[in-house]
């Protein structure tokens, strides 16, 4: 896979990094991800994170000049959307990245670009999981769901069977999603929230059951 880079060098990229570790350090499969430096709007370029330079921000990403891959590890999923639109570099792609331990059924699973899957995650059966999709730590994703573009699962989260999730949903941690319900488009679910039933868009939900508890643009 070559060349890799982290846009975001806070606590998430820091563990990005460390799954990159541990993807290299398996025997035997494949090229080594030669880890370049993190990319971050809110650092000086040039300061030493975890023993790596921050190489500049979406400015200096811009102006690459060599094929690299780039993980966004943001777990907002409005603002990860934002800075993979802004990126308009043609020599940047977006691997996924997946946790050697994670656990991934043989029937008809699909995962799109830009993933970033920890470890200790187990999917299923019969699942679609968008671009950009982020499943922190223990995550577990059943049969026959759908997963929209841009949206972010903090550590263990559990997502029943036949569920339907729309763009840039972010899932707090320890969230429950019972079988056959939607989540509307960038709707937040809070941490330990039980959803039974669907949440419409753009609202955030708590609780147990989980209910809306505002609505936002």
């Amino acid at each position: 896979m070559g060349k890799i880079a982290i846009y975001g060098a806070g606590g998430f990229g820091r563990e990005v990094k460390m799954l990159i570790d541990q993807v290299n350090e398996m025997e035997n499969k494949g090229p080594r991800l030669e880890f370049v430096g993190f990319y971050d709007d809110g650092m000086e370029a040039g300061k030493i994170v975890n023993g790596y330079p921050v190489l500049g921000g979406l400015a200096a990403l811009n102006e690459v000049n060599e094929p690299m891959g780039i993980l966004v590890a943001i777990g907002n999923p409005k603002v990860k959307k934002t800075i993979v639109e802004k990126i308009l570099n043609p020599q940047i792609h977006y691997p996924t990245l997946i946790h050697p331990n994670v656990i991934i059924g043989k029937d008809d699973v699909s995962i799109g670009e830009g993933c970033i899957i920890t470890a200790g995650c187990i999917i299923t059966v019969n699942i679609r999981i968008g671009k950009h999709v982020i499943l922190n730590l223990g995550c577990t994703v059943g049969h026959d769901t759908i997963i929209g573009d841009y949206s972010s699962f903090m550590p263990s989260v559990n997502i029943s069977g036949e569920v339907v999730i729309k763009e840039g949903v972010y899932a707090g941690t320890g969230a429950k999603i019972i079988n056959r319900c939607e989540i509307g488009e960038e709707t937040v679910i809070g941490m330990g929230a039980i959803v039974s039933k669907s949440l419409p868009p753009k609202c955030t939900a708590v609780g147990m059951p989980a209910k809306p508890v505002k609505f936002h643009d």
